[in-house]
């Protein structure tokens, strides 16, 4: 029999840490805090391999499931002293999501399921507190409406809100309890009234309805944004864990907090975070109440003057911060940790290894080498390398008058500035058009989440750093201010209200996340500082990996750039990019306007010292590394003009009329020019452009030589070969050039010709194609549109919809595609090298940034990766956690 549940208790558990897989991690570590004999509540996680049967079963729970539940709940009974659905002493549970990723807020939980009428009597007779039990009821009531039967929780806020008004309550502990009785009594009536729907009295009703809901919620909007934005397959389903409530509303000597070993912002080692007296956890991530600090230290940084729980609740805070002390040591990484209070009694509901900035995730790293904790190589490995993205985000130059209109607290650092929306469409709608915004929210929900990754920063007016805006915008690397109480968010009105400033919808305004800071208008930014903590961690993955990591750079500023972040070398240069600039476009045209061979190559004789000039450059720049340059690929129409307005401009630049450029303009019309005259087809039809493209490099070549000392290796690269008779064809061009420039310097130049690998066929013939290329490099970005069929410039318009119908986990021009694309690699790789065994390869795609793809270039062997300049940090790390995964 397929074992559906797992318990854990009293001490003891029947899964542990490693298994994540099948027990998610809430479930998991759980499990593990237990077997540590650490005060759990009791409970049972049912695996998340039950999600898929659920979902594709018609969201029908199997029978031999829900029996393995219930014995489940007997177990929990045994160890709690109470029964589920006992009108005496009844057992109340939660029942709440788990992924084997963390995906905070994106999935579904229902809180004291097991109440009903009978039961809060129950409830209130037994705590002595019928405020806190009526209190619980409708917190039940609220949520199980909302997650399980689908009525909107604004229904449940607008009564809550009237109540209070009408009694002339600030705050919902106001209540009392016969004022909570009431409101039960309206919520229940509205349920029925307005929505046709019974409240479920039975606790094994509202049990299978509350787990169906958490499974469901796996596929909701939210958390398939989530999967989509981390890479986390839809496939591995959420499991769900069902525990005993404690409760943190029960009296004063009550509480509820979360809590980090160490600072998610700046990585200090100091505990870090908030707690509410009288409360729920819901209460603190929701931004409703204000939080308190856990720390004196905390308290005063912040400017409170409401009691830390080190000063209300000292033997309990002792308590905790010796588990806490425990469960870093025990995890060896910083932790994120759950907790309530009840009565005075600790119980710890959930560890995770914490989100945190990259600035922090660097410092914690470096700290815990320094403390002996881990080696350099955890340390490198622990770095989420698309992360390093957030060092890269600028910063308010400190030397400019800033007008700060606002101020919250720092919730995820670097500066951003955009115009306001106030809503996550809004944003999504402003990211679409190019523009650039801010997001401004009373406090977000995880409904924002799209909004809130199209947005350049958040800003929200309640919410302390443990909110849904502060994690989150962590996570994404996004700059994000929140609880800025000095504004106020009119909604109705659309207007951010401050003390002496209102902006409204398009105002343009800048967040400062690592000051808290809300200032009007746009300020000058500066680039970080790469230093510290980083060149720590850096030199270790250095030091770790085997490929190196070369840059895409076709401009002097790219190639500075590039080797500032670490670039060992340019891996392609696309020297059509060197036509666009200047007047050089106007010569460029005059070439492709020529009648014949002779007028072609008085155009390019103006050419030639822009490109060498430009090759000289670049080469000095790298000083002995090697270059990549690519022949001429675009077709040539692209350096065309194409409206009428332009067509009219060239003619009357060019002293030429219109009707002789439009007819040329239309001769060079192709239907489908991605895969037409270009690349080694226009070096074949018109030797003289790679004639010119090969004096200028080997020039450059020997200029950069003779200026720096360093000798140059230029690697010239063939694009669009297919057929290795087309690569002989070029090739020969370029090696005359080569004796040519050699024998007029009296100089000796060291070169490679090699192709780009960028069509199916080349893959399938690369033995052959490899007697003539001395190196390859894998164009991934036309390889994946020709292997595929797909034009990546359309293919966004169906891509995102196949993702969401789980037709493709990931987009395949951002993550190489390992089964086809992939797989062409591979066997070009292999045929390559069984030609020549020391052939040069690499890739020089977009895929030359992304870690997964780097993964996959570490496992089959290829030399370098090449991509953008600000991505290389990123390369370099990557590449680091290849070859460590390589050893295992």
């Amino acid at each position: 029999m397929v074992k559906w549940v797992y318990t854990f208790g009293d001490g003891k558990a029947e899964g542990r840490a490693g298994e994540l897989e099948f027990l998610g991690g809430k479930g998991a570590n759980l499990a593990e805090m237990c077997n540590l004999g650490l005060p759990v509540p009791p409970g049972l996680t049912i695996v998340t391999s039950a999600c898929g049967l659920y979902l594709g079963n018609g969201r029908q729970l199997p029978d031999d499931l829900k029996l393995q539940v219930m014995a489940g709940l007997e177990h929990m009974e045994a160890i709690a002293g109470r029964r589920f659905g006992s009108a005496e002493r009844p057992l109340l549970v939660s029942v709440r999501s788990g992924s084997r990723a963390s995906m905070p807020g994106m999935m579904d939980t229902v809180l004291n399921l097991g109440l009903n009428d009978q039961a809060v009597e129950a409830l209130s007779a037994d705590s002595g507190d019928p405020r806190f039990a009526w209190d619980s009821y409708r917190r039940f009531i609220q949520m199980y409406a909302d997650v399980v039967m689908g009525v909107d929780n604004e229904v449940f806020e607008e009564i809550l809100e009237d109540e209070k008004g009408r009694l002339g309550h600030e705050v919902d502990t106001d209540l009392t309890a016969g004022e909570w009785q009431q409101v039960v009594l309206r919520y229940k009536e509205v349920i029925e009234d307005d929505f046709g729907k019974v409240f479920p009295q039975e606790p094994e009703v509202q049990l299978w309805g509350a787990i169906g809901a958490v499974f469901a919620s796996w596929m909701n909007p939210r958390a398939a944004t989530y999967r989509l934005l981390h890479n986390i397959p839809e496939a591995w389903g959420t499991a769900v864990t069902i525990q005993a409530m404690v409760f943190g509303n029960l009296g004063n000597e009550s509480a509820t907090g979360v809590a980090f070993t160490r600072n998610p912002s700046t990585g200090e080692k100091a505990l870090y975070g908030e707690f509410l007296v009288k409360a729920q956890g819901e209460d603190v991530v929701a931004g409703i109440r204000t939080p308190q600090s856990l720390t004196e230290a905390g308290r005063i940084a912040s400017g409170s003057d409401r009691p830390s729980m080190e000063k209300l609740m000292p033997e309990t805070f002792s308590s905790f911060t010796r588990i806490c002390d425990r469960l870093e040591a025990h995890y060896r990484d910083m932790q994120d940790i759950e907790f309530t209070i009840e009565r005075g009694k600790l119980w710890m509901l959930q560890t995770r290894v914490a989100k945190r900035t990259t600035q922090a995730a660097m410092k914690v790293a470096v700290d815990m080498v320094d403390e002996g904790v881990i080696g350099e190589e955890d340390a490198v490995a622990r770095i989420d390398p698309a992360s390093l993205d957030q060092l890269l985000h600028p910063t308010i130059d400190p030397r400019v008058y800033r007008e700060v209109v606002g101020n919250g607290l720092p919730a995820s650092p670097g500066a951003a500035t955009g115009a306001i929306v106030f809503s996550a469409d809004e944003a999504v709608a402003a990211k679409a058009e190019g523009r650039k915004v801010i997001l401004v929210r009373v406090e977000t929900s995880p409904e924002d989440i799209h909004g809130m990754h199209a947005a350049e920063g958040i800003l929200t007016t309640r919410g302390g750093m443990t909110s849904h805006a502060a994690v989150v915008a962590r996570g994404m690397g996004i700059p994000c201010v929140v609880g800025a109480g000095n504004l106020r968010l009119d909604v109705r009105n659309e207007r951010l209200i401050g003390p002496s400033v209102t902006f409204g919808r398009g105002d343009v305004i800048t967040i400062d996340g690592s000051a808290g800071h809300v200032v009007k208008g746009a300020v000058p930014m500066t680039q970080p500082a790469l230093s510290g903590d980083f060149a720590r961690i850096m030199a270790w993955a250095d030091r770790t990996r085997r490929m190196t990591v070369r840059t895409n750079a076709d401009t002097p500023a790219d190639a500075r750039a590039a080797r500032a972040f670490g670039a060992e070398g340019i891996g392609l240069c696309r020297t059509e990019h060197m036509f666009f600039e200047g007047d050089r476009i106007h010569v460029m045209r005059e070439m492709i306007l020529a009648e014949n061979e002779a007028g072609r190559r008085t155009a390019l004789d103006k050419l030639l010292p822009m490109q060498r000039s430009d090759f000289t450059e670049l080469f000095a720049i790298m000083h002995g590394m090697p270059v990549t340059i690519r022949l001429l690929d675009p077709p040539l129409h692209e350096f065309l003009p194409k409206t009428d307005a332009e067509i009219s401009e060239v003619a009357a630049a060019m002293d030429m009329p219109e009707t002789a450029l439009r007819q040329r303009v239309d001769a060079l019309h192709e239907f489908n020019p991605m895969l037409g005259h270009r690349g080694c087809r226009l070096a074949i039809s018109h030797p003289e452009i790679v004639e010119m493209q090969a004096r200028a490099i080997f020039e450059a070549a020997v200029a950069a030589a003779r200026a720096t000392g360093a000798a140059v290796v230029p690697e010239i690269m063939v694009p669009l070969v297919g057929l290795k008779s087309e690569l002989d064809y070029v090739k020969a061009r370029i090696d005359a050039i080569a004796t040519a420039v050699m024998a007029e310097a009296g100089m000796t130049i060291d070169y490679l010709v090699g192709t780009m690998i960028e069509l199916p066929r080349a893959a399938l013939r690369a033995h052959v194609i490899a007697e003539a290329a001395e190196f390859f490099s894998f164009g991934t970005n036309d390889l994946t549109q020709t292997t595929f069929g797909i034009s990546r410039d359309d293919a966004a318009a169906f891509i995102p919809t196949y993702q969401r119908k789980g037709i493709i986990e990931r987009d395949p021009f951002i993550s190489l595609d390992l089964d086809g694309v992939g797989e062409l690699i591979q066997i070009a790789t292999e045929r390559g090298r069984r030609t020549r065994n020391d052939m040069k390869l690499g890739i020089c795609g977009e895929h030359g940034g992304d870690p997964t793809s780097i993964h996959f270039c570490e496992s089959i062997g290829l030399d370098y990766v090449s991509c953008s300049p600000f991505r290389v940090p990123i390369a370099r790390l990557a590449a680091a956690q290849a070859t460590l995964k390589a050893r295992l």
